[in-house]
């Protein structure tokens, strides 16, 4: 069975709709694409220098051309940031330095740069929609590329990006990048105005706020009554 719905569009046209992300497609060879690549992870293209997979050649040309050969022309004026499209960079920039995130959620108070990026937070976090589920322990997600990632780095203790200074390793190259820059670099943009703590990443200092100034047990025990905040 396909994950889509089928709804109207403004001008009364037929849309496809995803039903794990939310995402709308004008035609049913576009959403059957965008399914496979997307949530069901597929990805015919395999570099031949690492283990980097994707789902169109051209998008495995940028790869090469901007991760091995090292040609990101496109470079943020504000930070280091460096990419190999212009439209990565416009994106940046908007989303990072001007604060600009149109798509707010109703739900909560995330705000994303792009709608379909909002559209899974929803269907994620407020509906639980996540259909794929680890065969070994009680991980789901909502991407399958996410499930070969755990699978690999929890079960398998697949971890290659190795930290220069200590012995932490990661299984994404951007977890290793936010590791040196917190621990070992002291990086900690996300601070709360009544206390002293900080935090690396945005969804700590809520956890903080909400278990230790607001007093929230998230966390609530399947079995008996007791509720924790961590």
């Amino acid at each position: 069975r396909l994950n889509m719905n089928i709804s109207s569009g403004p001008e009364g046209e037929i849309m496809f709709e995803c039903e794990i992300c939310g995402k709308r497609c004008s035609t049913k060879s576009s959403m059957n694409r965008h399914v496979a690549l997307v949530h069901d992870g597929s990805k015919p293209f395999k570099c031949a220098i690492c283990d980097y997979r994707c789902s169109r050649k051209g998008s495995m040309n940028r790869h090469v051309v901007s991760v091995h050969e090292g040609n990101k022309p496109f470079k943020c004026d504000i930070c280091e940031y460096r990419c190999s499209r212009n439209s990565n960079l416009k994106t940046h920039v908007a989303s990072v330095h001007e604060g600009n995130k149109p798509f707010k959620c109703e739900v909560c108070d995330y705000k994303f740069s792009g709608k379909s990026d909002l559209n899974r937070h929803v269907a994620v976090v407020h509906e639980g929609k996540k259909p794929f589920k680890c065969d070994i322990c009680d991980y789901s997600c909502s991407k399958k590329s996410n499930m070969n990632r755990h699978v690999a780095s929890v079960h398998e203790g697949i971890k290659p990006f190795k930290c220069e200074v200590c012995d932490y390793k990661s299984s994404t190259k951007g977890d290793l990048k936010r590791h040196v820059a917190s621990v070992h670099e002291g990086y900690k943009p996300f601070k709360y105005e009544v206390c002293v703590h900080k935090f690396s990443r945005k969804c700590q200092l809520k956890q903080h706020v909400a278990s230790v100034h607001e007093a929230k047990k998230l966390f609530k025990c399947e079995v008996c009554d007791h509720k924790s905040s961590a």
